[in-house]
Protein backbone atom coordinates (compact mmCIF):
# COMPACT_ATOMS: atom_id res chain seq x y z
CA UNK A 1 0.00 0.00 0.00
CA UNK A 2 1.58 3.58 -0.81
CA UNK A 3 0.32 6.98 0.11
CA UNK A 4 1.18 10.30 -1.05
CA UNK A 5 2.76 12.77 1.07
CA UNK A 6 -0.15 16.22 1.10
CA UNK A 7 2.82 18.64 0.75
CA UNK A 8 4.48 17.65 -2.98
CA UNK A 9 2.50 14.59 -3.74
CA UNK A 10 5.34 11.82 -3.22
CA UNK A 11 4.69 8.50 -2.90
CA UNK A 12 5.46 7.37 1.14
CA UNK A 13 4.83 3.49 2.06
CA UNK A 14 3.47 4.51 5.44
CA UNK A 15 2.26 7.66 6.84
CA UNK A 16 3.22 7.10 10.76
CA UNK A 17 4.48 4.38 13.26
CA UNK A 18 2.65 3.38 16.15
CA UNK A 19 4.70 2.46 18.99
CA UNK A 20 1.82 1.75 21.24
CA UNK A 21 -2.21 2.61 21.51
CA UNK A 22 -2.42 6.50 21.25
CA UNK A 23 1.77 6.65 20.66
CA UNK A 24 2.42 6.91 16.99
CA UNK A 25 4.98 9.07 15.49
CA UNK A 26 4.56 10.95 11.76
CA UNK A 27 6.46 10.34 8.85
CA UNK A 28 8.43 12.55 6.98
CA UNK A 29 8.50 12.72 3.51
CA UNK A 30 11.93 11.74 1.58
CA UNK A 31 11.05 14.45 -0.81
CA UNK A 32 10.51 17.68 0.55
CA UNK A 33 11.49 16.39 3.99
CA UNK A 34 8.22 17.91 6.18
CA UNK A 35 5.96 15.63 7.98
CA UNK A 36 3.97 13.62 5.15
CA UNK A 37 0.47 13.62 6.45
CA UNK A 38 -0.11 16.26 9.64
CA UNK A 39 -3.96 15.30 9.04
CA UNK A 40 -3.62 12.20 10.85
CA UNK A 41 -3.83 13.62 14.24
CA UNK A 42 -6.10 16.42 13.25
CA UNK A 43 -9.99 16.19 13.96
CA UNK A 44 -12.48 15.93 11.36
CA UNK A 45 -13.58 19.49 11.73
CA UNK A 46 -10.24 20.67 10.67
CA UNK A 47 -10.44 18.69 7.83
CA UNK A 48 -13.66 20.19 6.67
CA UNK A 49 -12.65 23.49 7.22
CA UNK A 50 -9.31 23.44 5.28
CA UNK A 51 -11.61 21.57 2.49
CA UNK A 52 -13.55 24.90 2.86
CA UNK A 53 -10.46 26.99 2.17
CA UNK A 54 -9.78 25.08 -0.94
CA UNK A 55 -6.18 23.76 1.06
CA UNK A 56 -5.17 21.65 -1.66
CA UNK A 57 -3.50 19.44 1.54
CA UNK A 58 -6.59 18.52 2.63
CA UNK A 59 -7.50 17.46 -0.81
CA UNK A 60 -4.28 15.05 -1.13
CA UNK A 61 -5.30 13.72 2.31
CA UNK A 62 -8.95 12.84 1.34
CA UNK A 63 -8.24 11.57 -1.84
CA UNK A 64 -5.32 9.56 -1.69
CA UNK A 65 -4.89 8.80 1.93
CA UNK A 66 -8.34 7.88 3.17
CA UNK A 67 -10.18 7.12 0.04
CA UNK A 68 -8.03 4.28 -0.93
CA UNK A 69 -8.54 1.31 -2.82
CA UNK A 70 -7.06 -0.97 -0.64
CA UNK A 71 -8.68 0.58 2.76
CA UNK A 72 -12.29 1.26 1.48
CA UNK A 73 -14.61 0.16 -1.21
CA UNK A 74 -13.83 2.24 -4.13
CA UNK A 75 -16.70 1.24 -6.42
CA UNK A 76 -19.17 1.75 -3.90
CA UNK A 77 -18.26 4.90 -2.88
CA UNK A 78 -18.29 6.49 -6.75
CA UNK A 79 -21.21 4.60 -7.21
CA UNK A 80 -23.10 6.47 -3.98
CA UNK A 81 -21.16 9.69 -5.09
CA UNK A 82 -22.78 9.94 -8.56
CA UNK A 83 -26.35 9.19 -7.39
CA UNK A 84 -26.26 11.71 -4.75
CA UNK A 85 -24.23 14.26 -7.50
CA UNK A 86 -26.77 13.54 -9.52
CA UNK A 87 -29.79 14.04 -7.73
CA UNK A 88 -28.91 17.25 -6.34
CA UNK A 89 -28.10 18.19 -9.84
CA UNK A 90 -31.34 17.47 -10.87
CA UNK A 91 -32.84 19.32 -7.79
CA UNK A 92 -31.21 22.86 -8.81
CA UNK A 93 -31.99 22.12 -12.06
CA UNK A 94 -35.75 22.30 -10.92
CA UNK A 95 -34.89 24.98 -8.43
CA UNK A 96 -33.88 27.23 -11.44
CA UNK A 97 -37.27 26.16 -13.43
CA UNK A 98 -39.39 27.07 -10.79
CA UNK A 99 -37.85 30.45 -10.44
CA UNK A 100 -37.90 31.18 -13.99
CA UNK A 101 -41.79 29.85 -13.87
CA UNK A 102 -42.30 31.57 -10.96
CA UNK A 103 -44.14 29.92 -7.88
CA UNK A 104 -47.55 29.15 -9.55
CA UNK A 105 -49.03 26.08 -7.58
CA UNK A 106 -50.73 24.78 -10.49
CA UNK A 107 -48.81 23.15 -12.99
CA UNK A 108 -50.22 21.77 -16.23
CA UNK A 109 -48.82 18.04 -17.21
CA UNK A 110 -46.99 19.87 -20.31
CA UNK A 111 -45.55 21.86 -18.65
CA UNK A 112 -44.10 19.29 -15.81
CA UNK A 113 -42.96 17.12 -19.02
CA UNK A 114 -41.21 20.31 -20.26
CA UNK A 115 -39.77 21.33 -16.73
CA UNK A 116 -38.62 16.92 -16.91
CA UNK A 117 -37.00 17.15 -20.13
CA UNK A 118 -34.98 20.24 -19.47
CA UNK A 119 -33.81 18.91 -16.11
CA UNK A 120 -32.77 15.35 -17.93
CA UNK A 121 -30.99 17.35 -20.95
CA UNK A 122 -29.09 19.92 -18.22
CA UNK A 123 -27.93 16.98 -15.67
CA UNK A 124 -27.43 14.00 -18.24
CA UNK A 125 -25.68 15.96 -20.99
CA UNK A 126 -24.63 18.90 -19.46
CA UNK A 127 -21.78 16.21 -17.11
CA UNK A 128 -21.18 14.20 -20.00
CA UNK A 129 -20.55 17.15 -21.92
CA UNK A 130 -18.31 18.44 -18.85
CA UNK A 131 -16.54 15.24 -18.14
CA UNK A 132 -15.50 14.60 -21.34
CA UNK A 133 -14.29 17.87 -22.10
CA UNK A 134 -11.94 17.44 -18.81
CA UNK A 135 -10.91 13.65 -19.97
CA UNK A 136 -9.82 14.68 -23.19
CA UNK A 137 -7.80 18.18 -21.54
CA UNK A 138 -6.15 16.25 -18.81
CA UNK A 139 -5.22 13.53 -21.89
CA UNK A 140 -3.14 16.25 -23.50
CA UNK A 141 -1.83 17.75 -20.34
CA UNK A 142 -0.31 14.07 -19.36
CA UNK A 143 0.12 13.21 -22.59
CA UNK A 144 -1.08 10.07 -22.23
CA UNK A 145 -4.36 7.95 -22.90
CA UNK A 146 -5.96 8.04 -19.29
CA UNK A 147 -7.12 4.31 -18.83
CA UNK A 148 -10.02 3.16 -16.48
CA UNK A 149 -8.41 3.96 -12.97
CA UNK A 150 -7.62 6.88 -14.32
CA UNK A 151 -10.45 7.89 -15.00
CA UNK A 152 -12.09 6.56 -12.17
CA UNK A 153 -9.84 8.66 -10.23
CA UNK A 154 -10.71 11.78 -12.17
CA UNK A 155 -14.32 11.42 -11.54
CA UNK A 156 -14.19 10.70 -7.93
CA UNK A 157 -12.10 13.68 -7.39
CA UNK A 158 -14.97 15.90 -9.36
CA UNK A 159 -17.76 13.95 -7.05
CA UNK A 160 -16.23 14.45 -3.67
CA UNK A 161 -14.87 18.25 -4.35
CA UNK A 162 -18.64 18.93 -5.32
CA UNK A 163 -19.89 18.51 -1.65
CA UNK A 164 -20.79 22.31 -1.88
CA UNK A 165 -24.11 21.00 -3.38
CA UNK A 166 -25.21 19.68 -0.26
CA UNK A 167 -26.29 23.44 0.28
CA UNK A 168 -28.74 23.18 -1.94
CA UNK A 169 -30.98 20.73 0.31
CA UNK A 170 -31.04 23.84 2.24
CA UNK A 171 -33.17 25.62 -0.02
CA UNK A 172 -35.78 23.21 0.80
CA UNK A 173 -36.30 24.70 4.64
CA UNK A 174 -35.43 27.89 3.88
CA UNK A 175 -36.30 30.73 0.78
CA UNK A 176 -33.38 31.62 -0.64
CA UNK A 177 -33.41 34.03 -4.16
CA UNK A 178 -31.87 32.17 -7.05
CA UNK A 179 -28.40 33.74 -7.11
CA UNK A 180 -27.60 31.53 -4.05
CA UNK A 181 -27.63 28.83 -6.88
CA UNK A 182 -24.70 30.09 -8.63
CA UNK A 183 -22.94 31.04 -5.91
CA UNK A 184 -23.17 27.41 -4.66
CA UNK A 185 -21.41 26.64 -8.56
CA UNK A 186 -19.25 29.32 -8.48
CA UNK A 187 -17.76 27.45 -5.01
CA UNK A 188 -18.36 24.12 -6.81
CA UNK A 189 -16.32 25.14 -9.36
CA UNK A 190 -13.75 26.64 -7.71
CA UNK A 191 -13.31 23.25 -5.39
CA UNK A 192 -13.00 21.03 -8.54
CA UNK A 193 -10.33 23.58 -9.72
CA UNK A 194 -8.04 22.93 -6.64
CA UNK A 195 -8.97 19.36 -6.14
CA UNK A 196 -7.94 18.24 -10.21
CA UNK A 197 -5.22 20.72 -9.92
CA UNK A 198 -3.76 18.38 -7.14
CA UNK A 199 -4.60 15.37 -8.86
CA UNK A 200 -2.92 16.51 -12.22
CA UNK A 201 0.15 17.79 -10.55
CA UNK A 202 0.92 14.62 -8.64
CA UNK A 203 0.56 12.77 -12.25
CA UNK A 204 2.90 15.23 -13.76
CA UNK A 205 5.71 15.48 -11.37
CA UNK A 206 5.45 11.28 -9.60
CA UNK A 207 3.70 9.49 -12.77
CA UNK A 208 2.83 6.19 -11.47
Amino acid sequence: MEYRCVKCGFRIKTLFVQYSPGNIRLMKCENCRAVADEYIECEIMILLIDLILHKPQAYRHLLYNVLNSETVNLEGILWKSTVGFLLLDAYRSLLLSRSNEGQSSSMSFSLLAWIFQKMLKDVVLGNVMFLGVFLHASRILLNTSAGASSFKDFLLAVLISSYFKIFLVAMMVWNFPSSVIYIIDLFVLSSNTVALKGKLLVLLYFNE
